[in-house]
């Protein structure tokens, strides 16, 4: 009963830590080094994330087996990895020495790296496939059931975490957006006062300064907020 209790407090930590990381690079990480302290067995973990054209990129490795482990799969086309962002939720290799599941991944991951058993969990929100998290062990036969089990509570947070990470950043840079275009929009509408131009030839002149100077536009639009004009150098001789 005490390890139950022990190891809920410790997934409770785990839920704390996830919802406190600033970016889903910081979530990724507190992910993959809490999968070696808390499952049996593992040595090693990564993950494998689908991008937004499709493909499938390895982040948060523990170490260089790790990202070796996730560089092989992707470049032979084949692994447990690759099977549970496909067609299944779990996937276990007892050792890759004698499993014939994946021959070219087994062959070339024996010869190249210490790793000898598997431990692959789709991570996924409802419907929305993320990538995998991949656990992997020098020990052949180094996962049982209990392992499974805490790796799939481990998965279903990772899933959540990286969905929150990715959300909380996409809110802030719409944000981010939205200040920009009330500052542009701002400082359009003081050049079209102070120069009696219309909207169009406020922006150009906005636009043709931030090339000039070499300076973000936001940047250049946030100073006429501040002085009400354009800085020095900024327009052409036939504008000021």
């Amino acid at each position: 009963m005490t390890g139950g209790v022990e190891l809920a407090e410790r997934f409770a930590r785990l839920a704390r830590a996830l919802r406190t990381a600033a970016t889903p690079e910081d979530a990724q990480e507190r992910i993959t080094l809490y999968a070696v302290a808390a499952v049996p067995g593992c040595d090693h973990a990564g993950i494998s994330l689908r991008d937004r054209h499709g493909g499938i990129v390895s982040v948060a490795p523990t170490g260089g087996t790790a990202k070796r482990v996730d560089e092989i799969q992707h470049e032979v086309g084949q692994g447990p990895c690759l099977g549970v962002l496909h067609d299944r939720i779990v996937c276990s290799v007892a050792d890759l020495a004698t499993d014939d599941r994946w021959p070219g991944f087994s062959r070339r991951a024996v010869a190249e790296t210490d790793v000898r058993a598997l431990l692959c969990f789709r991570l996924f929100v409802e419907d929305d496939v993320l990538g995998a998290l991949t656990l992997s062990s020098a020990t052949p036969g180094a996962f049982d059931d209990h392992a499974v089990a805490i790796g799939t509570v481990l998965a279903a947070h990772a899933a959540l975490a990286v969905t929150d990470a990715r959300n909380r950043r996409r809110c802030a840079e719409l944000d981010e957006a939205l200040r920009s275009s009330r500052d542009i929009g701002t400082a359009i509408g003081i050049l079209m006062a102070r120069h009696l131009i219309t909207r169009e030839q406020a922006f150009d002149r906005l636009r043709t300064a931030s090339r000039r100077l070499h300076r973000k536009l936001r940047d250049l639009a946030l100073e006429v907020v501040e002085t009400g004009r354009l800085p020095a150098g900024a327009a052409a001789p036939s504008e000021r």
